[in-house]
């Protein structure tokens, strides 16, 4: 077993953005003050407690990977296990003594400095031999209890200081592998992170007191030098059943890096496709995946001068933040407006490449050649439906919503086929029995359904 190599690490990578962003992921959310509500309650996804804690809480202290590979003779398996430790951070202000004391809050010309959990970025990193894995390798980690101190100056005069303290964090690997039935020559890989951490909680005790003894945002980045990995979620045929055995706890694997690679894994306690990757529009990150980055930058520039000071007095990051929405381009703004990528094959290259008029707007339905949902079709039972067509409704109980139940067994017209950017087909329809249909066709106000949510009557 050896340290990670500068190979493994360059194969990395490619997987290290995407990895990044889960990493930080709700890291710190808009407005990015230590005062929001919404950031007094931290970090909700990857996180791995102290075991005596997590019993009868509903926290778990580890993780479970279970995925398969096809490893050639001889092949190394790269791991890195990244996550954050919360550093605590406390604000003292000086008095005229030489002392300090405690402060909720130390207000400076440029920032408002706030007591604030920080995320410190750590990584376990190992290389072991494919072989050895049969036999199953354990790997404890512990990281050492830290204290720093910071002085604080406005201007030039010392106004306080920031005392950091990082608690003891330990824990352990341990990977195995077992062979596969089949044709070919593939293992299943288990790799579990554990928190061995022997904290004990005390009465009153919460969640604020057990995340700095924590892995916080734990993942895992897998590497193999030679062979690869089989997508987890459309695995070969003959791997299909193994596939489905895996056993996945707290995270999921994923095909990483570019598309078409397969010597790379990340599994990562958010829910990912094969080869995720950050937006190219994406200006930088913001750390609030549940925001559209076009309003978020917005609201940001939008902050008062006190909020944003408070803002970056309370994370390095979030000034980051704040400085970025401030100093945007407008070019770089309109770009975060919107952009479609079709995941279609395009049925009709000449239409499509056929010229836009300028006054054509990207979302407008005219702007993609490739499809018309007046004249686009599908078949239902063998049989196509277009718009005209009658259809009855079966509404699905677990995909719809749930007042489309009321409409199961109503007659329906077809209004237009449309088809969405991850390749689905959806029938919009009006009911026929509807006394308004007039005036949301008029409207272009419809219901969808998937073509599995209706059944073609006879014409008349």
């Amino acid at each position: 077993m050896t340290d990670l190599t500068e190979r493994a690490d360059t194969r990395f990578a490619a997987a290290r953005q995407i990895a990044d962003a889960v990493l930080f992921e709700g890291y710190v959310l808009y407005p990015y003050r230590a005062s929001a509500a919404k950031n007094r309650l931290r970090w909700q996804f990857g996180v791995l407690v102290p075991p005596a804690f997590g019993r009868d809480r509903g926290e778990h202290a580890h993780q479970r990977t279970e995925c398969l590979m096809e490893p050639r003779e001889g092949a190394e398996l790269s791991l890195e296990l990244r996550f954050l430790r919360a550093q605590r951070r406390t604000v003292q202000q000086a008095d005229a003594h030489g002392g300090f004391a405690t402060v909720d809050e130390l207000d400076l010309a440029d920032r408002v400095l706030v007591p604030w959990d920080e995320g410190v970025e750590e990584r376990v990193s190992l290389t072991v031999p494919v072989a050895d894995l049969a036999a199953g390798v354990t790997y404890p980690f512990l990281l050492p209890a830290e204290d720093d101190e910071e002085p604080v100056y406005d201007g030039d005069r010392l106004v306080g200081r920031m005392l950091r303290r990082c608690e003891e964090v330990d824990g352990v690997l341990r990977l195995s592998t077992a062979d596969l039935a089949g044709p070919y020559a593939a293992l299943r890989l288990t790799a579990v992170v554990e928190n061995t951490s022997d904290w004990t909680p005390r009465a009153g005790d919460g969640r604020d007191q057990a995340l700095p003894r924590s892995l916080v945002s734990a993942h895992l980045l897998l590497g193999l030098d030679r062979g690869g990995f089989l997508s987890s979620v459309d695995p070969p045929e003959w791997a299909r059943a193994a596939a489905a055995g895996c056993h996945n706890e707290h995270t999921w694997p994923v095909l990483a890096g570019p598309p078409g690679s397969s010597d790379v894994v990340l599994s990562s306690p958010i829910i990912l496709e094969d080869h995720p990757h950050v937006a190219p529009e994406s200006p930088g990150a913001l750390y609030d995946a549940t925001e559209i980055d076009e309003i978020l930058a917005l609201r940001t520039a939008a902050l008062t001068d006190r909020e944003k000071r408070e803002a970056r007095g309370t994370d390095e990051r979030a000034g980051a933040v704040i400085d970025l929405a401030d100093s945007m381009p407008a070019e770089v703004l309109e770009r975060l407006h919107g952009a479609v990528r079709s995941l279609r094959e395009v049925t009709d290259p000449a239409a499509a490449a056929e010229p836009l008029s300028p006054q054509t707007p990207w979302w407008n339905p005219a702007a993609d050649r490739s499809v018309d949902p007046d004249l686009d079709s599908v078949l239902v039972d063998g049989r196509p439906v277009a718009a005209g067509s009658r259809v009855l409704l079966k509404p699905g109980r677990r995909r719809t919503d749930a007042q489309d139940l009321f409409l199961h067994g109503r007659t329906a017209l077809v209004e237009a086929v449309l088809h969405d950017v991850d390749g689905s087909v959806h029938l919009a329809v009006t009911v026929e029995d509807d006394p308004g249909a007039d005036l949301w066709r008029a409207q272009g106000r419809f219901r969808y359904f998937q073509p599995d949510e209706v059944a073609l009557l006879e014409e008349a």
